[in-house]
């Protein structure tokens, strides 16, 4: 293994690979943290491995871009370690699974364990695959990266191995996620998607897990017990596994025409939707951090989510908390915030707040950390001595 001083210039691999492929939550990650590094470090070299074309305009220009197969076997069974003895990097960092015979350090993101927590939610093809691959990656890998302190402790849980490897480096909000004004976001939404208004939200894939069918059952019964409500329901996201027993439900229905399916949506049309909506309901069962929590408060949207896994940690006391297995539970949930503008108003503000306190700014620069940590390397300049010292 190569041996670093003070004065050799790092290189950091990344496997981008998610970078175009609307693979949500991961996509988000690797985009931002690419798009602070070579702000935070002009020093280092930075590589980046993309598998869809088109996916290098989301990237810095210093980032030298790689391409790879968008199938997994190909990508993780030969080509990134063949990048990774040409290239010699410092490292690889990835998303969950490692290369089979990676000659470099590896860094690995596991934003959550629901594969191991909660198999019902995958198919049985993609549990067997997670099991195997994850466990191989975190054995080797010199450091573990997650979102939150709740899937740090299920990491340790399940990988007794990774203990005293695990650092959490939270998640934030991409920066063009703001707050606009409320009337001008509903007027473009009715043009580009033809949903009037109000609305209640839901963003993520829809699967299993996400939990839209509990989230339909609980819009109809707020409409069911207060007839008069103009409401309707808007869910945001790709179909996945499972996805057709989301859209069935809503069929089925009582309130069908009430209920609206988006697919996939642009950076720009989400800033639309989250701004425009009367409220953000996140019924998730099972999160590892939850970025849709923080992009709708961030945009000043009112919040209802589940009380589990980790979305309490998330949202903190921004929100308004309910069971995701009780359709009375969110039912109640609905019709507190709904029923009450003072309380969206306290929780906008409070939202707003709570989303401040998280920075993909931070995130970069505790990753960089770890990176130089895991090549040897001493303490990165004075200034970011002081950074890190100062938090």
């Amino acid at each position: 293994m190569n041996v670093y001083t003070e004065e050799t210039r790092m290189r950091f691999a990344i496997d981008a690979h998610a970078i175009g492929q609307h693979l949500t939550g991961n996509e988000v990650y690797i985009r931002n943290l690419l798009r602070l590094f070579c702000g935070i470090d002009s020093d280092a070299e930075f590589f980046a491995y993309l598998a869809t074309p088109g996916a290098e305009f989301d990237v810095p220009e210093r980032v030298t871009t790689r391409w790879v197969s968008s199938s997994p076997w190909a990508r993780l069974g030969w080509e990134l370690s063949a990048h990774m003895r040409r290239d010699q990097p410092s490292l690889l960092h990835v998303q969950y699974t490692a290369p089979l015979a990676c000659p470099v350090p590896v860094v690995v993101t596991v934003h959550d364990v629901s594969f191991l927590e909660h198999p019902e939610f995958f198919s049985r093809a993609r549990v067997m695959q997670l099991r195997r691959t994850v466990a191989h990656t975190v054995r080797h890998a010199a450091r573990i990266l997650t979102p939150s302190e709740f899937s740090q402790k299920r990491i340790e849980q399940h990988y007794p191995e990774s203990r005293g490897k695990v650092t959490v480096v939270h998640n934030a909000v991409s920066p063009h996620l703001r707050a606009m004004d409320g009337n001008q976001a509903r007027q473009r939404v009715r043009a580009e998607f033809g949903i009037g208004s109000p609305f209640l939200l839901n963003v993520g894939d829809l699967q299993p897990r996400k939990n839209q069918v509990g989230l339909i059952r609980a819009f109809e019964d707020l409409l069911r017990n207060n007839p008069k409500l103009p409401h309707r329901l808007v869910l945001v996201g790709q179909s996945k596994w499972e996805a057709p027993l989301v859209r069935q439900a809503a069929e089925a229905s009582a309130v069908a025409d009430r209920i609206h399916f988006t697919g996939y949506v642009t950076d720009e049309q989400l800033r639309l939707l989250y701004n425009a909506c009367e409220m953000f309901v996140f019924p998730s069962f099972y999160e590892g951090f939850g970025i849709p929590i923080l992009e709708a408060m961030a945009c000043g949207c009112p919040v209802a989510c589940s009380d589990r896994s980790a979305m309490p940690e998330v949202a903190d006391g921004a929100a308004i908390f309910f069971d995701p297995h009780s359709t009375a539970s969110m039912t109640r949930a609905l019709q507190d915030l709904v029923g009450d503008p003072e309380l969206r108003g306290r929780l906008s503000r409070l939202g707003q707040a709570r989303a401040a306190a998280f920075s993909w700014d931070r995130a970069a620069r505790n990753t960089l950390d770890v990176y130089y940590e895991v090549a040897g390397a001493k303490a990165r300049r004075s200034e970011r001595s002081i950074v890190k010292a100062a938090r």
